[in-house]
C-alpha cells in the first residue's frame, strides 16, 4: 500500500445477505435482493471508512480481485446458523435456518483474508465463522448443549446491552476497549465451543461462554459475540473498536 492510499479513507468490504423477494404477478419468479442493515455501513461511515457491501454471490476468483482492492473485511452478523458439517458435526435438532452460499462465501473470504493479512472484524455470526474457518467448532444450539448457561438471544435489549462480559488482560481487545468489563447486546443461540487454531480468547461472560476472539497471529483478526454497531454512537467503548478497526486499514498489509 503506497503513502498516497494509506493517507485517504479506507475501503471496508461488509458481507451481505441474500433474500428472495416475491415479484409482483402471481405467476412470477421470486427475484433474489442483496441486503445488509444500514447500521453496519453507517457505523464504517461514522469512524472514517468507505464502506464497500460484498455480495454472497462472487467467484473465488472475483473475491480474490475484489480483496486487491479492499483495506478491510467485516464479516456481519446474520438471522442463519453455520451447517456443523463445516466443523464435522451431526446437526441437532435446535439448529437454525442454513445459508448455504452465504457461509461458504464467507469462509473463503475469511481464508483468503487471513491469507493476505487484511483487517478482518467478525460480529456476532461474523465471529462465529472467523473460528471455523481457522479449523474452530460452534455449541450448535446454547439451550440444548449448556442448559444452565445465561440467555444469550437477548434481542429486546440490543439497543442498551444486556448482559456484562469480562474483558482479559493482556489481550488487544483490553488495549482496544481499555475496559475490565462491559454491558454488550447479544442475540445469538450459538457460541464458539472449541476454539481455532491461532485464535485466543479475550472476552467470556458470566456463564463462561466465549464473547470474543482475536489472532495472534495476524496484525488485526477480531471477533465479538455481541453488536458494536448498534452501541457505537452512545459507546465510546464501542466505538472504539471500530476506529481501531479502521486505523489498522490505514496500515500496509502483506501476506503471511
Amino acid at each position: 500500500m503506497s503513502q498516497a492510499s494509506r493517507s485517504r479513507a479506507p475501503l471496508i468490504g461488509i458481507t451481505a445477505d441474500l433474500s428472495s423477494v416475491p415479484a409482483n404477478g402471481t405467476n412470477r419468479t421470486q427475484e433474489l435482493t442483496l441486503f445488509l442493515p444500514q447500521r453496519y455501513s453507517r457505523t464504517i461511515q461514522e469512524v472514517g471508512g468507505i464502506p464497500l457491501i460484498l455480495p454472497p454471490t462472487a467467484s473465488q476468483s472475483g473475491l480474490r480481485r475484489i480483496l486487491q482492492r479492499l483495506d478491510g473485511v467485516l464479516i456481519s452478523g446474520g438471522n442463519f446458523d453455520i451447517h456443523p458439517s463445516y466443523y464435522g458435526e451431526k446437526p441437532v435438532r435446535a439448529l437454525g435456518v442454513i445459508k448455504k452460499e452465504r457461509t461458504e462465501f464467507e469462509l473463503e473470504l475469511v481464508d483468503l483474508a487471513l491469507n493476505q493479512n487484511l483487517p478482518l472484524l467478525g460480529i456476532c455470526g461474523g465471529a462465529q465463522a472467523i473460528n471455523v474457518a481457522l479449523g474452530g467448532s460452534l455449541y450448535q444450539d446454547i439451550a440444548t448443549q449448556l442448559p444452565n448457561a445465561a440467555k444469550h438471544e437477548q434481542g429486546a435489549k440490543r439497543d442498551e446491552g444486556g448482559h456484562p462480559i469480562m474483558i482479559h488482560s493482556g489481550t488487544h481487545l483490553r488495549q482496544i476497549v481499555q475496559r475490565q468489563t462491559m454491558e454488550v447486546n447479544t442475540t445469538h443461540h450459538q457460541a464458539v465451543r472449541k476454539v481455532g487454531k491461532g485464535l485466543v480468547v479475550n472476552a467470556t461472560a458470566e456463564d463462561g461462554l466465549i464473547e470474543g476472539l482475536e489472532s495472534s497471529n495476524h496484525s488485526f483478526v477480531l471477533g465479538v459475540q455481541w453488536h458494536p454497531e448498534i452501541l457505537a454512537r452512545k459507546d465510546p467503548c464501542q466505538r472504539r473498536i471500530f476506529s481501531s478497526f479502521i486505523s489498522a486499514s490505514k496500515r500496509p498489509h502483506h501476506g503471511i
